[in-house]
């Protein structure tokens, strides 16, 4: 099995035009198609959005903005902005939505947990100055990183320095983008290997972004395991100001799980390198993954569902600034293939596995939902309908799932879709 997912990675890049190189093979250097002017609607449809094939964009995608001229420069945002106050995510290290050392761990648990920022309310001129400030050797590292369409909320007074969306990337989608963000931080920030559903179109407008890219064929490179969710909170906080804030971690109650990533390609130290390179061999063993740095002025298109690790770089002005817009993807039969792929679970050697059967159920109820055949049945191995019930519960909490019921001896599942009425598949989970 772990042999035929290997050619499975090797043939997927093949298909893309992207190389596979070792991972100490300096020709593993950007590979990502680069382009000197927007490309068609036509084109980015036909030879990126549909093979799921990344694109880097010159600076003359941004080239029109005012916010190329205007945000680099040293006071326009913070006095464009001066009496706004804005969301402020505070780490001791930098690396938001990551995994970090469970505060209490147990004999029996996890030794890591997902965490996440203490999120703060500051005036932007403080936010800046706190940017600038960062650094993990202090404890404290700020980022501007609210994600939930803050360009066009938070930062509304510099929105109409950059285009509302991307014209050729919203024909070529047949929609405008779910949310706009801002992103401003300094070189302190990381953030770890995730995917997103949505098409991702990345433009830089102060100093660089270094993108590490994984396609999602090579989802079990990067050991998914689901991991209860904490969050950082105010300590204590100095008289002198905020940036003596101290930060601790909490678990959440009741417990959330988030399944992320266990791998850091970026280990501090030879000891840990040895210790990743060990735990994680489908990562450190297999190839380089795609390296791409994003400029300022550059736009960089991300398909859906690729794996990215980002840090950065700051311009001239102390900040890395960028705006990224994001599309809704199309929930379609690759997304299906995806799901599939990832019912195959990774043994305690590191190698493969066929996942349990209640999970390949779900599995392929939505890969047969995705080719316009929910009425027919998978040829596997029979479920009894509780099991499926369970394992299409736990895809809930993962997000595979809206939702999931037992109905007459029935499993109900409640995909995911594009659409605000969600698909509605029955599958009979006891006569397969």
């Amino acid at each position: 099995m772990e042999r035929a997912v290997r050619e499975l990675w090797a043939e997927s890049r093949d298909l893309l035009g992207l190389p596979c190189p070792s991972m100490d093979d300096p020709s593993a250097a950007s590979a990502v198609p680069r382009v000197d002017l927007p490309p068609t609607p036509l084109a980015f449809l036909r030879d990126h959005v549909s093979p799921g094939r990344p694109l880097l964009v010159s600076a003359a995608a941004t080239r029109h903005w005012p916010a190329a001229s205007l945000w680099p420069a040293a006071s326009y945002l913070t006095d464009t902005l001066r009496s706004t106050a804005v969301s402020l995510h505070l780490t001791p290290d930098g690396r938001a939505d990551a995994l970090a050392p469970h505060p209490h761990p147990r004999r029996a648990g996890p030794s890591r947990c997902f965490a996440s920022a203490h999120v703060r309310r500051v005036d932007f001129p403080a936010a800046v100055r706190l940017i600038r400030e960062s650094d993990p050797a202090a404890g404290l590292v700020a980022y501007a990183q609210q994600q939930d369409d803050c360009l066009r909320g938070e930062y509304a007074a510099v929105a109409g320095d950059v285009d509302a969306h991307v014209p050729w990337a919203s024909e070529a989608l047949g929609c405008l983008p779910e949310a706009v963000n801002l992103w401003i931080g300094n070189a302190h920030s990381v953030t770890s290997f995730h995917k997103d559903h949505y098409d991702n179109i990345y433009a830089v407008v102060s100093g660089e972004k270094h993108f590490l890219l994984l396609p999602p064929t090579e989802h079990h490179r990067l050991y998914v395991r689901d991991y209860p969710a904490a969050h950082y909170v105010a300590a204590e906080q100095d008289a002198e100001g905020e940036h003596q804030l101290r930060l601790k971690l909490e678990m959440e109650e009741p417990e959330r799980i988030v399944p992320w990533s266990s791998v850091d390609p970026c280990p501090s130290s030879p000891e840990e390198m040895a210790a990743q390179a060990a735990a994680f061999p489908l990562y450190f063993d297999g190839p380089a993954p795609i390296r791409c740095t994003v400029r300022a002025g550059e736009m960089l298109y991300l398909p859906s569902m690729w794996f990215h690790h980002v840090s950065q770089s700051p311009g001239p002005n102390g900040l890395t600034i960028a705006v990224n817009y994001w599309y809704d993807m199309q929930f379609d039969i690759k997304y299906a293939y995806f799901n599939f792929l990832r019912s195959l679970e990774i043994d305690q050697d590191g190698g493969l596995e066929v996942g349990n059967k209640a999970h390949l159920a779900v599995v392929t109820t939505l890969l047969l939902a995705a080719v316009g055949r929910p009425e027919r049945k998978a040829s596997i191995a029979p479920v009894d309908a509780l099991t499926a019930a369970a394992e299409a519960e736990h895809q809930v909490k993962r997000g595979l799932l809206l939702d999931a019921v037992v109905s007459q001896g029935a499993v109900i599942l409640q995909l995911l879709s594009r659409e605000d009425e969600a698909l509605l598949i029955r599958r009979d989970a006891c006569n397969d």
